[in-house]
């Protein structure tokens, strides 16, 4: 077993440049070897010089289909400069199949199992290629990153290797392009009215055990308050998916929208049921002692979000779960309206005991299948090759983000600057022209992934200190590659939801007191009653033979 610094032959011959004039030949190596398809009949438009950090331009003017999804808050627009100015830069046209954000998985679906997908089917998450492999309908996208220069240059540079090894299906190959993050990008941790603190001679807390002291003097000043209500519990299979989500980090373990049912032991070396784990039963007793001694609002794991925030704006309580956006553009916006003199800001993840880590697996974001028609065109390698540019070069991302330079932005450095009368997200509520609704950019379906400078480029300056301190922690190993097979994977598939049912169900009772600590085991037992050990060995049993056939 090699471990995540070293590097299999295949990724070192292509780290060494091995590929050499793969673009033109087909013939060569790249991250995976290729497959040995025969592509110099599929070179129509390509670029024969198309390296990293060179702009892509066809040899003569293509189009391409791409599904298309399309967005509430910025609906599709047919005038909208992106496509125009993406025509005049790369001379490749796309050509949207345009689908509704709410049918967008099911369309996608329906459309790939007809036959009738575009080439280019992007917003698409992990594991949602899956069901697409075994009949053939999208390519194995690992062979053909050799015509991908910014695509492997990222890959090399930010150490992706194990992050991408995580999505190879049971063939040692993966099938869809995801977005490529230089860095962990956190998003959710604790806000308090920094205002109450100061007025009690309280400092922001660092760590869990001073989050505790803080609730405790506030709850001593207000002892008919609950100081925490929160929120993000409704229509969400894990209440307090936010709260649960990054105290989980300070215990090392996946929890609320970051639960899987499996997680990888790296002192065992092998993969543990999630939520039978001792540090998952520690973060537990520590939930359930803030809700026992009225630290947190019961009602946090059942109202809706609104009810949270007006509790808030009304000081019935003065800490609650927020992200950037959140803190700025709804908690201080409207505390500020109502209650004079007051502040609130975000703290960095607290610390436990797990210490200054950030979990792992969020840099990879959601990415791009390419159809098995696709490789019949013979404008295949120009195709190639745009994407790369688009989606994975420097110049492409910060098109694809910020626009036309002059038009939509100035830039200083890394530093950018809407132009006046142009507003994104709210930045300016009266600018007459949106950068998303009357432009097209900073479209999700284009804009993800890319370097800490990039991604952090439309930070306010809440959100830099934030991310800044979240980025200096150390990010936990990737899970090992353990890619079932169709036969295991539906398997899991029947285990895997009970599992996850009684799971969610018993950390709520354990939480609230509705089940004494006393009955974990019991609990645990149940586990076992529903396949619990069946489904570890399973994942075990699959990554011991992908360790085995790729090692």
């Amino acid at each position: 077993m090699k471990n995540a610094g070293e590097l299999s032959r295949r990724q070192i011959l292509a780290a060494a440049g091995f590929i050499g004039l793969a673009t033109l030949t087909g013939c060569g190596s790249g991250d995976d070897g290729g497959d040995g398809k025969d592509l110099s009949k599929k070179q129509n438009g390509a670029m024969k010089e198309y390296r990293a950090g060179q702009r892509f331009k066809a040899a003569k003017p293509l189009s391409f289909s791409m599904l298309h999804n399309n967005n509430p808050n910025y609906p599709y627009k047919s005038s909208w400069l992106f496509w125009k100015e993406v025509t005049k830069r790369t001379g490749i046209t796309i050509k949207p199949v345009d689908v509704p954000l709410a049918d967008y998985e099911k369309k996608r679906g329906v459309l790939i199992g007809a036959g009738d997908a575009p080439f280019l089917i992007p917003k698409t998450y992990h594991p949602g290629e899956v069901p697409f492999v075994s009949s053939g309908a999208i390519l194995p996208v690992s062979e053909y990153v050799h015509l991908m220069p910014n695509f492997q240059d990222k890959v090399k540079r930010w150490k992706l290797e194990p992050e991408l090894d995580s999505i190879r299906q049971s063939d040692g190959k993966y099938y869809l392009l995801p977005g490529l993050h230089e860095k962990v990008k956190s998003g959710y941790s604790m806000s308090f009215r920094t205002d109450t603190l100061d007025k009690l001679g309280l400092t922001l807390p660092e760590t869990w055990d001073q989050v505790y002291d803080v609730l405790k003097a506030l709850k001593s000043e207000y002892p008919d308050k609950y100081p925490w209500t929160d929120r993000w519990s409704v229509n969400t299979p894990f209440p307090c998916g936010a709260l649960f989500g990054y105290l989980g980090q300070a215990y090392g373990v996946k929890a609320g929208w970051n639960y899987d049912n499996i997680s990888f032991d790296t002192k065992a070396r092998k993969f543990v049921f999630t939520a039978a784990q001792d540090d998952y039963r520690a973060m537990v007793e520590f939930m359930r002692k803030l809700v026992a001694e009225k630290l947190l609002d019961p009602e946090s794991f059942t109202q809706q979000d609104d009810q949270a925030v007006q509790k808030l704006l009304a000081e019935k309580s003065y800490v609650i779960s927020a992200n950037p956006q959140e803190l700025v553009q709804n908690y201080r916006y409207n505390l500020e309206k109502q209650v004079k003199g007051s502040k609130i800001e975000m703290i960095p993840v607290p610390l436990g005991p797990a210490g200054p880590i950030v979990l792992s697996g969020a840099r990879l974001e959601n990415g791009i299948m390419v159809s098995s028609k696709a490789l019949k065109s013979d404008s295949f390698v120009a195709m190639m090759q745009f994407v790369d540019w688009l989606w994975y070069s420097d110049e492409g991302q910060t098109f694809c983000k910020w626009g036309v330079e002059g038009t939509t932005y100035t830039r200083s450095g890394d530093q950018f600057q809407l132009k006046p009368g142009i507003t994104l997200m709210g930045s300016d509520p009266d600018a007459p022209q949106d950068l998303q609704k009357d432009f097209g950019f900073f479209n999700g379906v284009f804009t993800y992934g890319g370097s800490w400078a990039l991604v952090s480029s439309n930070f306010s300056p809440d959100e830099k200190k934030f991310q800044d301190a979240m980025a200096q922690r150390t990010q936990l190993p990737i899970d090992p590659a353990h890619p079932l097979q169709s036969v295991e994977q539906e398997q899991a598939t029947l285990w895997d939801t009970p599992l996850k049912d009684t799971a969610i169900q018993n950390t709520l009772q354990f939480v609230l007191g509705k089940r004494p600590m006393s009955e974990w085991d019991q609990y645990v037992s149940e586990l076992k009653a529903k396949n619990m050990q069946q489904l570890v060995d399973l994942h075990n049993k699959a990554y011991d033979r992908f360790k085995k056939e790729n090692g």
